[in-house]
């Protein structure tokens, strides 16, 4: 259970890291990638199960990234 949390984070991480990097993001912290790319995960996981995509480990990783570009997307129109 824990091991799962600390690899969720740690991928959430990286997601959210390639996501502001690819949507040119304001700040690279450690704390916001990590939040962005959680919360794109539950976003890319969410449409992804709408448009009844899902599978394997690289599946989810692309909908993460694809789901914090959408979350830095929007941040960046909200707090411009």
């Amino acid at each position: 259970m824990l091991i799962q949390l600390i690899v969720s984070l740690a991928i959430g991480g990286v997601c959210g890291f390639a996501a502001n990097k690819l949507m040119k993001g304001r700040t690279d912290s450690i704390l916001r990638n990590v939040i962005l790319g959680v919360v794109g995960g539950i976003v890319g996981g969410w449409l992804g199960s709408l448009l009844g995509i899902g599978g394997g480990w690289v599946t989810s990783i692309l909908l993460a990234i694809g789901g914090s570009c959408l979350v830095v997307w929007v941040c960046n129109k909200v707090f411009k």
